[in-house]
């Protein structure tokens, strides 16, 4: 008979359905809890199907672990897959998962988990976007090379009680839009695409434009690129920046950052952080984007004509 407790090196992944309260506002309890009870079911029969195990469900979340991370992986791919198949399905284009998994040891006791490994999987899921997969470069390195070759390296985030700093790390579990089952059983060849695509930056009437080669600096003092002049804002309050294909705004205040997205009811502070740009939406500099005023700034990603 085994013991209650053990630890053991396992990949561990959380799935989220997003914005779970506007999808019950939009098409009421009973339908809504359909929905998301059939999204549920679709997740856990391809858990099993890659090898894994449903550890347990948190509201409209879900823990699972599984003994390799290559099975993690083709894993989460499917998951978001099968989100996408009943959103289409359903018509509620609305409904989305975001996944964060990481491979490590784990405490697992009367069939739960527990550990480093566990919180860290937890943070990754609360900063990842709808439709999105994050992991770390510990489970990247774990990964076969043709797993490998499928996941970018995005920004270092801080751990709550964790000592430094861990490698987020985006999977690429579709290849475009039209693309939405990629062939695992052979590396992807991945070749930097020619930047389409410029960042634009509304202030006060003024429009501000960032690209691939250039960055602008938001704050109080008149030296910065966009200034914004309101108590709350920092002397060099934040920058946004192109990196590897993506736009990234990068909190230096005392104050933070706030970021919200068009689509998200979540609006996100960073604190000495960054955070990858969607394709629109509102920046707060020391207060929320949500209360519309003098430092909030608006942004939109736009085709390069």
């Amino acid at each position: 008979m085994p013991a209650a407790s053990e630890t053991n090196r396992r990949a561990i992944l959380f799935a989220d359905v997003c914005e779970s309260t506007r999808i019950y506002e939009t098409i009421g309890d009973t339908q809504a809890l359909a929905l998301i009870n059939r999204l549920f079911k679709s997740l856990d029969n391809q858990v099993g199907s890659h090898a894994g195990v449903t550890v347990k469900t948190l509201g409209d979340a879900m823990v699972c672990e599984f003994s390799e991370p290559d099975s993690a992986f083709r894993a989460s791919c499917a998951m978001q897959q099968a989100a996408v198949d009943l959103a289409t399905a359903s018509e509620s284009g609305g409904l989305k998962i975001k996944i964060g998994m990481t491979y490590g040891p784990v405490v697992i006791e009367d069939g739960d988990v527990f550990g480093d490994t566990v919180n860290v999987c937890s943070r990754l899921v609360t900063i990842a976007n709808p439709a999105q997969v994050l992991t770390t470069r510990q489970m990247v390195d774990a990964l076969s090379p043709g797993l490998r070759s499928r996941c970018r390296e995005l920004y270092p985030v801080k751990v709550r009680n964790r000592a430094g700093e861990i490698m987020v790390c985006d999977v690429i579990w579709r290849l475009d839009i039209d693309t939405t089952r990629v062939n695992d059983t052979m590396p992807l060849e991945v070749t930097p695409a020619t930047p389409t695509w410029v960042l634009k930056l509304t202030h006060a009437g003024d429009t501000f434009i960032v690209d691939e080669a250039s960055a602008v600096r938001i704050g109080r003092e008149g030296d910065n690129d966009v200034v914004v002049s309101t108590e709350h804002a920092s002397r060099l309050h934040a920058r946004i920046f192109s990196r590897d294909g993506a736009f990234f705004l990068a909190d230096q205040s005392t104050n933070g950052t706030f970021l919200l997205t068009d689509g998200t009811e979540r609006e996100v502070r960073l604190r000495r952080s960054e955070a990858v740009l969607g394709e629109r939406g509102w920046i707060g500099l020391g207060q929320s984007a949500a209360s519309h005023g003098d430092h909030v700034l608006r942004y939109r990603l736009e085709r390069r004509t």
